[in-house]
């Protein structure tokens, strides 16, 4: 039974992380019963309920799905292992070292190949090298010279007022001309947000780029300058090199959905929140059947389109600022080959492809030759990704025409005629959240509703970043954030 204060109300259908059926009737308290109560068990909701959970808060953990994790799920298959959302950290940061040792999982972390660091632009048909350094970018047949010439100027452009918003393509041209955008920055979004540069929002989409210009007047006076800085905090015990885990992404969730499993509850949809005097009263629905929990405070962990479909009894005007925020579709596709199905050598990352180039796919990853344990040991695992802002209309094409195209444009970037003897599709009809021209007042708008609404915390990667990095730093601080606030929390056990 889910103990609520003085009672004990069955609740039907409603199924804890272990997927155990718990019994279910409308049950309303009129009494707060949980201190927090996180709605989301994506990596967000996850991250910040263990945070406040070893803070020794009493938290509460609802989603709608049937498991934890979000869009993070490994799946292997056959001797491969495919990612459906994220399949890498960028680095591992002192804060996520903590976490996974915290968690016991730092034994399962694995750094990608060193041959990773090599990544790949399609120009002109053919896959060319992205400069690693400055020697390499001088060299590069990526750019033409009149390119490399027109970067060496940008020390010299003026920078933008602070309260110009510009888009980030806008910001690119203007800093370091247009040959620079179409084949560095356009496939670089598309393999980061599935995004298109003339809509995303250098201040909101690329802050550190944007700090750059501000605090130093130029790029690449601002990237000496910080490289230098970096190399003053790099320390061996967390290493500045991608990783992920030996059997994949889903690790980390997992074992943050294991810490929680008392106070998890999946299959329940948020409909309605109630707002008094003592807090929040939340009711869900499972199966059909609605049941109440109530608690002090609530955090909200969901993504932005989901607010749509929730009452509230209280003044709620950013459901429709977060309408606004756009999630362009994206369908993610793993061919799995037993053997190797090229001569080209994948040594490297894998390629990103500008919009200029006409092709059908946004970028293909070399899983293979990333991490072990992605393919047989002589075979090759590939993730290609269509869709995004640039092509939204792909992502939703029958498998056998998606199929098609893949097959096309790898058959003339990587020489790929053999049939792949694994397909895995993942569809994500609404992927990545994108910070679009206007998306700082969407925050500022969240920003407000929650200063008016004490007790009520919206968060999610559609505000303070879209990596899994980024969603557990944000987790971290607003936890602490409550911590310090709210100096009762403090004070229960951390038995849930």
């Amino acid at each position: 039974q889910l103990v609520l204060g003085t009672r004990a109300p069955t609740v039907v259908g409603c199924s804890r992380a272990s997927g155990l059926g718990i019994g279910t009737t409308k049950a309303v308290n009129s009494q707060p019963t949980q201190d927090v109560l996180v709605v989301g068990a994506g990596i967000t909701g996850l991250a910040t309920a263990y945070f406040l959970r070893r803070g020794g808060v009493r938290v509460s953990l609802v989603d709608q799905g049937k498991r934890a994790g979000g869009v993070i799920r490994s799946q292997p298959k056959d001797g491969f292992l495919f990612e459906h959302g994220p399949n890498s950290f960028l680095k591992l940061t002192p804060q996520l070292d903590n976490l996974v040792t915290d968690l016991g999982i730092r034994d399962e972390v694995e750094f990608a190949d060193d041959k990773a660091k090599n990544r790949y632009i399609v120009r002109d048909g053919r896959l060319l090298p992205l400069p690693l350094n400055p020697i390499s970018a001088i060299g590069t047949r990526l750019f033409p010279l009149k390119s490399k010439l027109r970067v060496l100027k940008e020390p010299f452009v003026p920078a933008a007022g602070p309260d110009v918003e510009e888009s980030l393509a806008e910001f690119v041209v203007r800093r370091l001309g247009r040959d620079m955008l179409d084949y560095a920055i356009n496939p670089f979004v598309a393999g980061v947000y599935a995004g298109v540069p003339e809509e995303l929002s250098v201040q909101a989409g690329f802050p550190k780029l944007y700090q750059l210009e501000q605090r130093y007047g130029s790029l690449i006076k601002g990237a000496i300058r910080g490289s230098k800085e970096r190399k003053k905090q790099q320390s061996t015990a967390t290493p500045g090199r991608m990783f992920s885990f030996k059997e994949g992404m889903q690790t980390l969730v997992d074992a943050l959905a294991a810490r929680l499993s008392d106070s998890l509850y999946t299959e329940a949809r948020v409909v309605g929140i109630l707002r008094n005097q003592s807090g929040f009263e939340v009711t869900l629905d499972s199966q059909h059947r609605t049941w109440t929990l109530a608690c002090r405070t609530l955090v909200m962990a969901i993504p932005a389109y989901a607010y749509e479909s929730i009452q509230c009894n209280f003044d709620f005007p950013v459901r429709g600022s977060l309408e606004q925020i756009s999630y362009p579709p994206v369908a993610v596709v793993f061919l799995g080959f037993n053997k190797r199905p090229t001569d080209m050598n994948l040594n490297g990352f894998g390629f990103l492809v500008p919009e200029k180039e006409r092709r059908h796919i946004l970028g293909t990853i070399w899983s293979s030759s990333i991490f072990s344990n992605r393919a047989p040991s002589d075979g090759v695992a590939l993730t290609t990704f269509v869709g995004g802002s640039r092509w939204p209309e792909s992502a939703g094409l029958s498998d056998d025409r998606l199929l098609d195209l893949i097959a096309a444009d790898l058959s003339d970037l990587m020489y790929i005629k053999e049939k792949p003897d694994i397909v895995l599709v993942k569809r994500w009809p609404r992927a990545i959240p994108q910070y679009n021209l206007g998306h700082l007042s969407v925050v500022r708008a969240v920003e407000d509703v929650e200063q008016r609404t004490p007790g009520l915390h919206i968060t999610g990667n559609f505000r303070g970043g879209i990596s899994v990095t980024d969603c557990i730093e944000h987790s971290r601080a607003l936890s602490e954030r409550l911590l310090a606030g709210q100096p009762q929390l403090r004070s229960v056990s951390s038995g849930g």
